[in-house]
């Protein structure tokens, strides 16, 4: 697939180096001149915002729009690096659906990257909060929520969805639905998981290409094997679960689970289009019912078509044609 289809090569370390590397490596290396040319290309800097901008016509000029956002002083700070999707997507998400404000730091300037750098200081054993120091991106950083009113730093990507959940609500109805939906979104993590170690089977510092033919053993199992498993296990809950008409895996609202389930079927099908299209008349609710409609939830719609969606690209979802069904 040509470069154009597959989105910009939006890396932050070595071209080819999985995400993974990204959010396990304490000092990786980073073109920050690339970068922000990759930024700037998008059209601004994406910055602090307020998720409810749908709300303005498409004529609204960008800089309006802005200076809305930066008066609301949003509370969550969103710690992650620049220009890729990744698995701060799954956490921007939760925001959006809920049309909660947030700072994507990284992406607020070009000078943002010095946040995420900082916040994975090997030297650093405890922050000027009394954080201890995040392993790796995604974090978040919540002001007051802390010991004794200061900042609370909180980082894996499960442990911010389910945080998020209870204060966003979008964690079920009660206690019972609380920990279903973390089960099912941690569930769609590991299906996130085993997807980038389709390109990268072997180690995650090593470029695809010196482990190509790991790869297409491991792509093939992944497509016959994993998938149908995965994606038969959220067909059971949505029809299980009805209350939700096929539309939400808990209850009869969105949850964290639901995007989280998304954002990786969504990934799936910029990875692996072939495979993706064969089967999804096998799992009628799952993507005939259930995907359409987060992607149209009024939280979601606009922000997934804007340019405020990193396009995939070196992540966890690459689209290489030899690993997809031939």
């Amino acid at each position: 697939m040509p470069a154009k289809q597959r989105g910009a090569k939006h890396c932050t370390l070595r071209q080819d180096l999985s995400l993974a590397s990204f959010e396990s490596h304490p000092t990786p290396q980073y073109d920050a001149e690339k970068s922000s040319r990759a930024m700037q290309s998008r059209g601004a800097w994406r910055g602090s915002f307020l998720c409810l901008n749908r709300r303005s016509t498409p004529s609204t000029p960008r800089t309006s729009q802005l200076s809305i956002h930066r008066k609301m002083s949003p509370k969550y700070e969103l710690i992650y690096w620049p220009t890729i999707p990744g698995r701060g997507e799954f956490i921007r998400l939760a925001f959006e659906a809920t049309h909660t404000a947030y700072t994507d730091t990284a992406n607020a300037s070009k000078d943002g990257i010095n946040a995420v750098l900082s916040s994975i200081d090997s030297t650093v054993t405890v922050d000027s909060d009394g954080n201890p120091p995040p392993f790796a991106p995604p974090s978040l950083r919540v002001p007051g929520e802390g010991k004794n009113g200061k900042t609370l730093v909180l980082y894996q990507t499960p442990n911010i969805l389910a945080y998020l959940g209870d204060k966003l609500g979008l964690a079920g109805e009660d206690e019972a639905e609380k920990h279903w939906v973390m089960s099912h979104a941690f569930t769609a993590l590991d299906l996130n998981n085993e997807a980038h170690d389709t390109h990268h089977p072997v180690a995650v510092a090593k470029y695809y290409k010196d482990q190509k033919e790991e790869a297409l053993k491991k792509a093939t199992d992944f497509r016959e094997n994993r998938l149908p498993k995965f994606f038969g296990f959220f067909e059971r809950v949505l029809k299980g679960n009805e209350g939700g008409q096929g539309k939400y895996l808990v209850g009869g609202k969105l949850s964290y689970a639901d995007t989280t389930v998304w954002q990786v079927l969504d990934g799936l099908k910029f990875a692996f289009p072939k495979e993706m299209e064969a089967r999804e008349g096998d799992h009628p609710l799952l993507f005939g019912t259930f995907y359409p409609s987060v992607r149209e939830h009024s939280g979601l719609k606009d922000y997934l078509v804007s340019s405020r969606r990193i396009p995939y690209g070196d992540g966890v979802f690459r689209h290489y044609p030899e690993l997809d069904r031939q």
